[in-house]
């Protein structure tokens, strides 16, 4: 199996801060188990959008082979942007909160 997954997904220095993507892609394997766990896309659907080939599934495969380390990944991605935008709040979101302040 090693060998297939191989032939669909590459890890790059530098591409998507070295998580592992689907082969000749910058859409990592957590962007697909994302749309396919969360968003309720199906694989089908997600290769459709994307003009993929199936090598999604080879995807979900790999989520499955590595799905402690790709969630976490994930989780420390999320709890910074929450803490990015915490600290940095959207200069439009403050503009439009004080017109609609204003009205």
């Amino acid at each position: 199996m090693e060998g297939t997954l191989n032939q669909h997904i590459e890890i790059t220095p530098g591409v998507r801060s070295g998580k592992p993507c689907l082969a000749g892609t910058r859409i990592t394997v957590a962007d697909v188990a994302l749309m396919y766990l969360r968003m309720g896309q199906s694989l089908e659907e997600i290769a459709g959008k994307y003009q993929l080939s199936l090598a999604v599934h080879a995807a979900m495969a790999f989520y499955y082979d590595h799905r402690e380390e790709i969630d976490r990944r994930t989780a420390e991605a999320e709890a910074f942007a929450e803490a990015e935008r915490l600290n940095h709040p959207s200069l439009l979101q403050e503009k439009l909160n004080a017109m609609r302040d204003y009205a």
